[in-house]
């Protein structure tokens, strides 16, 4: 077994009023169960970041990237299922109907798109995930603003 962290790759996707969109994972998810996230996931063997990043978002929402804005940030963790990761953010735009994401069966619920001020809905079920989706979207707002939208 490999003692590298797996490398994940996660979108904060915005749209033309500055939000942010999120989705909730289900119940049933080992990891981060019944929480809010953002668009994403893990590499495959051989994939590079940004090809995850389009990859995910079209899995998870049926929308296809059209730009990435910029770096959100590399963050370390360990999941509640004891394995250390490396996910690298983005902040990004889509082309599709944003009002009808095709959410992955079985895989997420929910979803809704944020504002900086509504961040706090992300620190529902804290416990299982110490705040770290609410971390990564306040820095996504923050480069929101540092590029001027």
């Amino acid at each position: 077994m490999s003692t590298e962290p797996l490398r994940c790759a996660g979108a904060l996707i915005v749209d033309d009023q500055g939000r942010l969109f999120i989705q909730r994972r289900s119940p049933e998810r080992r990891l981060f169960p019944n929480t809010w996230d953002i668009a994403g996931g893990h590499l495959e063997p051989g994939e590079e970041v940004e090809d995850a990043l389009r990859r995910e978002v079209l899995e998870e929402t049926g929308w296809t990237v059209s730009h990435v804005l910029g770096l959100v940030g590399e963050y370390h963790y360990t999941g509640d299922d004891g394995i250390e990761r490396v996910e690298t953010d983005f902040l990004v735009r889509v082309d599709g109907d944003l009002d009808r994401p095709r959410l992955e069966p079985g895989k997420h619920t929910e979803f809704r798109w944020i504002t900086e001020q509504e961040v706090a809905v992300l620190d529902e079920h804290r416990d299982v995930n110490d705040g770290l989706i609410r971390r990564i979207a306040e820095n996504g707002f923050a480069a929101l603003r540092s590029i001027g939208l």
